[in-house]
């Protein structure tokens, strides 16, 4: 039974026996609430769907798609998986009753200015490769998994929620009617997937491989403008280099990753079990445990940099994920003339000489950018300076391989700035030059000066 109160929202006071404490959130085809059991004396999640006689074919999909999360989640018993304690199903409405999680829904992770330490990503989805792990030995395979589905608690546990969706590969494929091909959301589903090929367990730990990318590095493997192009990189493009991205990842990660998202099924992980034990491997490479509090330390630093003026906030985050930070003691050659590469940066503290066949050009300090001619010219890198140290620096390293699979925003940036700053470098140089030059030749105005005059 569904008691309302009259307060004008529309708010329900009980669904059944479970009274209703607040809204948690409104979807497609459900509201969640948070309730409280009277029997046991503790709060709840339950999720009501409604079936309407208007629309029929949806009302039986809707009821067909409860049914299998409440046959699936009672067989499910795993401490990263959100438990099930109740369902009801009623002629027009059903609802279904979870444990409540006090947490965040992992998508917000997934922005570049909310990303996690690293070693907090490693170990939750260590854990949803042991949760998968179980739901597969129990015949499930969830095939929607994506942030929005994972829950995190206070301790850094994820919950993975939400199987309405899910397989069950206990029954007959050819019979089962609540088998509904190509369900998932697009960015996070398997090459196999898209393509309507039969499915198994590797489905979710492909999915889960894209999730992990895009928590160590704000983006997603797979950008598109449109659907239809997003849907051709999954099937057909190469995985980008998570460490190219991120060049503070330790290297054990890409081939990590990279397996994951094998598109070639044989080549994939098997199970849950051995995506978790490589993941386990990486773990004593994290140097740093917490490098939240360091992160906004160089934000602060960089947002008092000239050069990052114009910089929105959430671009300098990006910055930061795609830069490595070096100290250099003194008198060490950053840059070497004659020598081929593309590194460049901006110089946080301490001087710089640049020279030219030896003869010095020029110091710079604080908050200017080295290397930067090279990284603009689009075919030649060969080095026509050499940059030494006078003093120890700290040198923000921009990595090009990762700014050129950055954001197109961040892009844009860095190419507006650099070319400013070359430019006014130029123009300063024609200003040197002009003092050691003989004098100008003066021009007449004899009605061929092309200076604007006032009207």
């Amino acid at each position: 039974m569904l008691v309302r109160l009259d307060n004008g929202i529309g708010m329900a006071d009980k669904i059944g026996k479970y009274e209703v404490i607040r809204t948690l959130g409104k979807g497609a085809t459900a509201v969640v609430y948070l309730a409280r059991d009277p029997d046991s004396n503790r709060e709840v999640a339950v999720k009501l769907i409604r079936f309407s006689d208007e629309n029929a074919a949806m009302s039986r999909r809707l009821r067909k798609l409860f049914q299998t999360e409440d046959s699936i989640g009672r067989r499910l018993n795993h401490p990263n998986i959100v438990k099930l304690y109740d369902a009801v199903i009623e002629a027009d409405r059903a609802y279904i009753v979870m444990e409540f999680i006090d947490g965040t829904a992992l998508d917000y992770y997934c922005a570049i200015n909310r990303l996690l330490p690293m070693h907090r990503v490693i170990g939750i989805i260590f854990k949803c490769c042991l949760a998968l792990d179980h739901a597969f030995r129990q015949g499930v395979v969830h095939r929607d998994i994506k942030p929005a589905n994972i829950m995190i608690d206070a301790d850094d546990n994820p919950k993975i929620t939400d199987f309405g969706l899910a397989l069950n590969l206990h029954k007959d494929m050819n019979k089962d009617s609540t088998f509904v091909m190509g369900v998932g959301s697009p960015a996070y589903m398997s090459p196999e997937q898209i393509k309507n090929y039969p499915l198994n367990q590797k489905t979710d730990l492909y999915s889960l491989g894209v999730l992990l990318f895009q928590l160590l590095t704000g983006r997603l493997p797979f950008r598109a403008s449109n659907q239809g192009a997003l849907i051709y990189k999954i099937v057909n493009t190469d995985t980008p280099s998570v460490c190219a991205l991120n060049p503070n990842l330790p290297p054990g990660l890409d081939p990590i990753i990279k397996k994951a998202l094998e598109k070639d099924l044989y080549s994939r992980y098997r199970n849950g079990a051995e995506f978790a034990k490589d993941l386990s491997t990486v773990r004593y490479q994290i140097l740093d445990e917490d490098a939240t509090v360091q992160d906004t330390t160089h934000f602060e630093r960089l947002r008092r940099i000239e050069f990052f003026t114009e910089f929105e906030d959430i671009e300098l985050w990006e910055v930061l994920r795609i830069s490595v930070w070096r100290e250099v003691s003194e008198k060490v050659v950053l840059i070497r003339e004659g020598n081929k590469s593309r590194v460049f940066g901006i110089l946080v503290s301490g001087v710089v000489e640049i020279s030219v066949g030896g003869k010095s050009l020029c110091r710079l300090g604080a908050g200017e950018v080295i290397g930067e001619m090279a990284f603009l010219h689009p075919s030649d890198t060969t080095r026509f300076a050499s940059v030494v140290t006078l003093e120890p620096i700290l040198f923000l390293e921009i990595n090009s391989a990762a700014l050129e699979l950055s954001s197109d925003e961040v892009r844009e940036r860095f190419q507006k700035t650099l070319i400013t700053k070359v430019l006014g470098r130029m123009r300063e140089a024609n200003k040197a030059l002009a003092k050691l030059g003989p004098s100008a030749v003066r021009g007449n105005s004899a009605g061929c000066d092309l200076e604007l005059l006032p009207p």
